[in-house]
């Protein structure tokens, strides 16, 4: 009964911070247009600018991802969690106050630094949290981490369907205040509800040495971990990320996955508006197609299939299914392509989960942490690259000076990212799971 009060208020924290997140996303495009392309429909500073801000946050977010989740071993993931919550606020503040040129590059401006730690921040101490627990009965077995982490993924998809439907209906300033009032909703909940046990009172890890900041010993079923202290280098990341190679793959997938799904979040809107003129009303219709499915997915379906035919199978059929979802939209020869496009939502959307129950079960029980910030971190390297690659392809595509007539060539390019995701995920249905490459963690606890 502990145990669901815990998890139920953790819900509900990560499902205000995603409400607020989402309700605003269909309305950005729009917004940064009309303050920046003077009445066009479409322009490379509103492309440029909005793949500037993705990079940056990325990169900061590539070092405070890894961070957050160490320290929250340490200090507890409720401390944390108080960060990126609180940071969220103020980019949503501004354009609830004004939507002009000045203040849509404040957004930008504030965004940019905000989101290193806010965008992924609250997913990467939750994923923690949700490993973690105060007694070995209460845990989560590496058996139900799957439905664990579908679950925490169909509450996102859930807060992603209402922010949509709420982006629908509300008008443009009412979207911002109702964005900025929720922001706050989620700090004052998650302070006053969330319930917080720290590992750094864990008596089991009173005898390890922590003399150097990673120790990597032969790994045995005795659950002989890698321990970090502090700020982990780039070099100790890296050899988190080897400890196995089952890890590694993941790891592979999850910069290859991230880098599609990034760009098909940011770049796709400004294709559909340039093919069909799209505005907030067919975005916030697309985006809730497809979390609709995402949340049925990830909540009904993932918990059950997962258990059935593994996390790796469902891993290949939804990378293989976002594939043909972005060479649609890539053709899309009429505006109705687009719609049923999204409905390919209920299967690829299963992928997220899948990739982090595998890499949850590569690592120790006090290594939960580390090892979702550094997946985190990955899919912030990702959002780096992201527009580094697309924003050049969209803008030139979508301009008159494009070499070859297709407006959709970006779009098809993201969905070969997911092709590549599908190979990879492939593979690693061979790789087999040994007790010397990964640790047993069926009873991750918290003092």
């Amino acid at each position: 009964m502990e145990e669901c009060g815990r998890l139920s208020h953790l819900f509900v924290t990560v499902f205000l911070f995603s409400f607020h997140s989402y309700i605003v996303l269909p309305t950005i495009a729009d917004v940064t247009v009309a303050a920046l392309c003077g009445g066009r429909d479409a322009c490379s500073l509103a492309i440029y600018l909005t793949g500037f801000q993705q990079a940056i946050s990325g990169l900061g977010s590539v070092i405070m991802m890894p961070l957050l989740g160490n320290l929250s071993n340490s200090y507890g993931r409720k401390i944390l969690l108080t960060i990126p919550t609180t940071l969220a606020i103020v980019p949503l503040a501004i354009l609830a106050l004004k939507r002009t040129k000045n203040w849509v590059y404040a957004y930008y401006a504030f965004k940019t630094l905000t989101a290193m730690v806010a965008d992924g921040g609250v997913l990467c101490l939750s994923f923690g949290y949700l490993v973690t627990s105060k007694s070995k009965a209460e845990s989560v077995s590496e058996g139900k981490r799957v439905a664990a982490f579908s679950v925490l993924y169909g509450v996102v998809s859930f807060a992603n369907v209402l922010g949509n439907l709420g982006a629908r209906f509300l008008s443009t300033s009412q979207i911002f205040q109702v964005g900025a009032f929720v922001s706050i909703l989620t700090l004052v909940y998650m302070r006053i509800f969330v319930k917080d046990w720290s590992s750094s009172s864990s008596s089991r890890d009173d005898h390890i040495d922590h003399s150097t900041p990673l120790a990597l010993e032969e790994r045995t079923e005795s659950c002989n971990n890698l321990r970090f202290h502090g700020i982990p280098s780039p070099k100790d990341i890296f050899r988190l990320i080897n400890t196995s190679t089952t890890f590694a793959l993941a790891a592979s997938i999850t910069l290859l996955g991230g880098l599609a799904d990034a760009g098909a979040q940011t770049f796709l809107p400004y294709f559909l508006k340039f093919r069909f003129g799209f505005n907030k009303n067919q975005f916030a219709i697309i985006f809730l197609i497809i979390n609709v499915g995402a949340a049925l997915s990830n909540v009904v379906f993932v918990p059950k299939l997962g258990h059935r035919f593994g996390e790796m199978t469902l891993l290949s059929f939804a990378f293989f299914v976002a594939f043909l979802n972005m060479l649609l939209n890539s053709l899309s020869w009429a505006p109705w392509v687009p719609y049923t496009a999204a409905s390919l939502g209920i299967v690829f959307t299963m992928w997220s989960s899948c990739v982090r129950s595998i890499a949850s079960k590569q690592v120790g029980c006090s290594e939960q942490g580390i090892a979702q910030g550094c997946m985190m971190a990955i899919t912030s390297l990702a959002n780096v690259t992201s527009p580094l690659i697309f924003s050049p392809l969209s803008a030139l595509f979508l301009s008159e000076e494009a070499p070859f007539h297709f407006s959709g060539f970006c779009v098809l390019c993201i969905g070969l990212c997911y092709l590549m995701a599908f190979i990879l995920s492939m593979i690693i249905k061979l790789v087999p799971s040994s007790s010397k490459e990964r640790v047993s963690n069926q009873h991750c606890v918290v003092a």
